[in-house]
């Protein structure tokens, strides 16, 4: 039986500063899988013009094609990450997304390049809940929140990176003059984008393999989550706490992915700015603002759960919620670009303070041995809902509801005003059942 499988109960934490290298390599990943993943948005113009598609063609590729199969793969490897080596899972993950993203460019035609973006939803499937379950047998339960904060401020750093590097990057490339590529012949500078992004994932992939497996934290035995279902059986007794969960925050995402995937051709249609411009600024305040939210989010809820608020992750959830409302709201209706980014940078200051959170709280309620299949589970729903269906809906309001490219501008607004108050109701309407779910999975260790 190896050190993974052993009893853990009465060992000692990891030391902390390796833990929190863990969390710095794990960030690194995490990163990279979102600078690979947002790097369409602002490709936008030139794949449209390329390809010759529409807005929720050009939707589909940025959002469904990758969470199609993200969503599918996470459960499946959920389960080897309860019962396996993590790290290797990871390891392999990466190396698989960052080979997919380069493939993007040697796409011929929309079909193939769809298929590659499922490509890279695949690899990237293998990492958060196999990151998930290695931090909770790093950390604390009143530490967990703000280690997975840090890992999840890969989504704002990483967007961030491929909104302002890949904004310098597209304007080199978009400026080269046209080259062969082997199959397909004089090729459009975009698709050389797609090979500078991908291909600095696999150094990622071999600094990978200096973490270490920890010992698996309240299980004697990883072989006791034998059958894939059991996870499943697990979440139903306790599905009010896990269905609330998963649908309050997949409407959170759909909100906040449906404005990340728009937001730089919002500014190009509404104000004229160049997307690379734009991608510039909003990069900067993703960045910056996301980064700061999820580290103030995962403090706030470590001390409520501290001071004994059980549903203390759950609470920072809601002030993320109705905190970003207004502004998200408001920004698409702006008069001038200056001010439509003043209302983006607390919105996604805000909004962002749920990201670790979500995760942790994930963690406290469901026990060692099913945590990388149950956030796999989360994932599956959040990401089919969220990034599937965010940036799709902006686009059939557009497309559909007003039949105008300038009405984009609307078409967030509306998803923002609709959806945001309905995911505070839900996530609200589940306290209680949280409660009782974090105490059961503390006496199932």
């Amino acid at each position: 039986m190896d050190a993974s499988q052993q009893a853990s109960g009465e060992q000692p934490w990891p030391r902390q500063d390796y833990a929190w290298y863990v969390v710095a390599v794990l960030l690194l990943a995490y990163t990279c899988s979102f600078i690979d993943r947002m790097i369409l948005t602002l490709l936008v113009a030139p794949i449209r013009a390329d390809l010759g598609i529409s807005d929720t063609q050009m939707s589909l590729l940025v959002g469904f094609a990758f969470a199609v199969l993200y969503t599918v793969m996470g459960l499946p490897l959920g389960y080897l990450a309860d019962r396996g080596n993590r790290r290797r899972l990871m390891t392999i993950g990466i190396t698989i997304w960052s080979a997919m993203t380069a493939a993007c460019g040697l796409a011929p035609n929309y079909a193939l390049l769809f298929l590659a973006r499922i490509g890279v939803g695949i690899g990237e499937a293998t990492l958060s809940p196999a990151a998930y379950s290695l931090m909770s047998d790093y950390f604390p339960k009143d530490r967990l929140g703000r280690a997975v904060a840090v890992y999840s401020i890969g989504v704002p750093l990483g967007s961030g990176i491929a909104l302002v590097i890949g904004g310098m990057i597209v304007d080199m490339a978009t400026q080269s003059p046209a080259y062969s590529l082997p199959g397909i012949g004089e090729a459009a500078p975009w698709r050389l984008v797609f090979f500078l992004v991908g291909l600095p994932g696999l150094a990622i992939a071999l600094l990978m393999l200096t973490v270490r497996e920890p010992v698996r934290r309240g299980v004697t035995n990883v072989a006791t989550a034998r059958r894939f279902r059991d996870c499943f059986t697990y979440v139903l007794a306790y599905r009010r706490a896990y269905f609330s969960h998963f649908l309050g925050l997949s409407l959170l995402t759909l909100v906040i992915y449906g404005a990340m995937a728009w937001i730089p051709t919002f500014f190009a249609r509404t104000y004229g700015m160049d997307p690379a411009t734009a991608g510039f600024y909003f990069g900067i305040i993703l960045a910056a603002c996301g980064a700061a939210g999820l580290l103030l989010g995962g403090a706030l809820a470590d001390r409520l759960f501290r001071a004994g608020r059980k549903d203390g992750h759950l609470l920072t959830i809601v002030i993320a919620i109705l905190g970003a409302a207004p502004f998200l709201i408001a920004a698409p209706q702006m008069p001038t670009a200056t001010l439509a980014f003043a209302c983006i940078a607390p919105a996604f200051l805000v909004a962002s303070m749920h990201g670790g959170v979500a995760g942790a709280a994930l963690q406290l309620i469901t026990p060692n041995r099913y945590r990388a299949q149950a956030t796999a589970l989360y994932f599956f729903v959040a990401n089919l809902i969220g990034f599937g269906l965010g940036p799709t809906a902006v686009a059939l309001i557009t497309d559909y509801g007003f039949g105008e490219d300038g009405a984009l501008r609307h078409s967030l607004s509306i998803v923002a005003s609709i959806v945001l108050p309905l995911s505070a109701i839900i996530v609200m309407s589940s306290m209680a059942a949280f409660r009782r779910a974090v105490d059961a999975a503390a006496e199932a260790e």
